[in-house]
This record gives C-alpha cells, structure tokens and sequence, in this order.
C-alpha cells in the first residue's frame, strides 16, 4: 500500500499506539489501514451419489477442477456466499446445509469455508468463470486435476464421513504453502 484511501496521502508501515503489529498508517490523517484475511466460501452441492464440481475458466489455475466458490462479498452472510458464488459459476440453485470445513490458509491470508448443500435439479450450466460443471461420483473425480489443496482436503474429508455415516465440522490448517512445481 502506498497511499491512503481517505485522503491520498503517502503511507507508512509503522505500529500504531496501542497496537503489536505493523500497519499502514497515514502520514497526513493518520488514518491506521488494516489488512485482513479474506474469506473465500463455497458449496459441496450433492445430487444423489454425486458432487458439483466446475472446471477453472480463470486463474489462478485456469482448467483445474473446483467446487463452486469464492470471495465473500460485503452485506451478505457466508451462507449467502455459498450460494452466490454456486449460483454464479455453475448457474446452479442449492439449498445450503451446515459449514463443513474451514480450513485457515495463513500464507495467502484466507480462510476457506465449504458448506454442504443439496443440489436443488439438474438445470445447471457453467457460468462466466467455469469451462464446464460436472455431477461427478467419487471414482469420477479428476483427483490430479483439483485446483486447490483445500478442496481436495475437503472432497476426501466428505468421502470418508459418507462411508463412517457420520458428518463432523472439520476445522484445520494449511500451515505451508503447496511445493514449487
């Protein structure tokens, strides 16, 4: 950050009074600019045995396999994200359940949050940011071609409880970024 969103000015990167890390602080109307994560929110939509899953038509990882979601917007609730983001990418309509994962992705600064849903019919599409959109069962899954670790994480997580018959939040970490390719 360079300059202030109030006023212009330059900014620079200092601890304010009263706080323990650095911040953009202006230098003119020592408005105090903080970053936070970002909050990315999708939907594991089922239908039947099988899974919603849209094909990247951007980056990051344009071609690779995704549940719907994405960046939360303001004034909605995260439940709400799911569904817009569902709605936008696979032009799909779903009946949003309970939050399944949240997965914190410390080193790019989100948390992702993965509800279940049921998948209200098949009147599906891709939308503007999805090449294709698929019902996939678990033995159809391009587990090679998944865009995201925490995806992948939570595909796995909900095969293994359907199999248990049990359905428990999972709640974890990604410490580390993904190797170098």
């Amino acid at each position: 950050m360079n300059f202030c969103s109030n006023c212009g000015a330059a900014v620079e990167l200092r601890i304010p009074p009263g706080d323990t890390l650095p911040r953009y602080v202006c230098r003119q109307c020592t408005t105090v600019h903080y970053q936070n994560p970002k909050l990315v929110v999708g939907a594991l939509a089922q239908w039947e045995d099988r899974i919603l899953l849209c094909r990247r038509a951007i980056e990051p990882r344009h071609g690779f396999w995704t549940l719907p979601a994405g960046f939360m917007e303001n004034d909605e609730t995260t439940a709400q994200a799911a569904a817009r983001e569902t709605a936008e990418e696979a032009r799909a309509r779903i009946e949003v359940g309970e939050l399944y994962t949240m997965i914190d992705v410390p080193y790019i600064s989100q948390v992702h949050l993965v509800y279940r849903a049921r998948l209200l019919d098949l009147d599906f599409s891709a939308g503007e940011e999805s090449l294709e959109v698929a019902l996939l069962r678990e033995d159809e899954i391009p587990w090679d071609q998944i865009a995201f670790r925490t995806i992948g994480m939570t595909l796995r997580y909900f095969f293994e409880d359907r199999r248990r018959g049990n359905w428990p939040f999972h709640c974890t970490s990604l410490a580390l970024p993904p190797p170098a390719p």
